[in-house]
């Protein structure tokens, strides 16, 4: 697939990544963008412990925001999230058939579910974004368990 908004889908997920450091919460964002026309249907970043949620991950968030779409517009989407998407992330990928996932980085968290989208037919790209991995990195370093609770450990 063309990747003509990349720059545009990682620049907005990283604006979310770091709202969402700044309110005190786990730094991951993303948006869902049409792949056609290039419009932004929804933005988000991780809300757990600013909503007290067990389930606001940052791609979860995002597609929250987009509201209700008919199920052929996320077939037609990219999903850009700063991080490697978690298990339940992924799962909501591949539910709602988004076809292609752009992912800032993968250092600081290398999911399985990268492997799994691939192996369920959707396109997975890396862009090694060194935004994504300093504020991640200092995210960890600064609040460990913190960070391990988002992930389940």
């Amino acid at each position: 697939m063309d990747g003509k908004w990349d720059e545009l889908g990682m620049n907005v997920a990283y604006e979310e990544a770091k709202k969402g450091y700044e309110e005190g919460g786990v730094p991951i964002g993303g948006c869902l963008i049409d792949n056609v026309t290039g419009e932004i249907l929804g933005r988000g970043h991780n809300m757990r412990f600013q909503k007290g949620s067990a389930t606001l991950h940052g791609e979860i968030s995002t597609l929250e925001n987009c509201g209700r779409l008919p199920g052929k517009v996320y077939k037609g989407c990219t999903l850009y999230t700063t991080l490697s998407p978690c298990d339940m992330c992924t799962g909501a990928i591949i539910m709602y058939g988004i076809p292609r996932c752009v992912i800032g980085e993968n250092v600081n968290f290398k999911s399985p579910g990268e492997e799994y989208l691939k192996q369920r037919g959707r396109e997975v790209v890396i862009t090694d974004d060194s935004r994504c991995k300093e504020i991640m990195k200092k995210f960890i370093d600064e609040r460990p368990s913190d960070w391990f609770e988002d992930i389940g450990e």
